[in-house]
């Protein structure tokens, strides 16, 4: 197995209009919508080669959003002004600013 094995996720969204927009406004990018399979998909950006996942925003059928699904963790240059703008959103803070010994700064939303 690969030393990083994730290579892809996909979030559950109900609302694809709304989620774009904030993880566009949080993370200050622009996500690439696409129709997969019959599913509505908006993929962030993802460079070949570089390290990091790719992922996407998912609507469809199989696709259920919820507090109990995955926890995925994006590398940012400033936890606190993405936790920011992600509460400025309209988004939830369920964990605060911490620093974690061995890998930086990690806040939850």
């Amino acid at each position: 197995m690969p030393a990083n094995p994730v290579i892809h996720f996909e979030i559950p969204v109900h609302d694809m209009r709304r989620a774009i927009g904030f993880y566009e406004h949080v993370f200050e990018l622009a996500l690439e919508s696409a129709d997969v399979d019959g599913n509505e998909m908006a993929f962030f950006p993802f460079s070949e080669g570089a390290a990091g996942a790719s992922g996407a925003l998912a609507k469809g059928e199989s696709y259920v959003p919820g507090k109990a699904g995955p926890r995925i963790y994006f590398s940012v240059e400033d936890v606190a002004a993405t936790l920011q703008r992600a509460l400025a959103a309209g988004g939830c803070h369920h964990y605060p600013v911490t620093d974690v010994p061995g890998y930086g700064r990690v806040a939850e939303f």
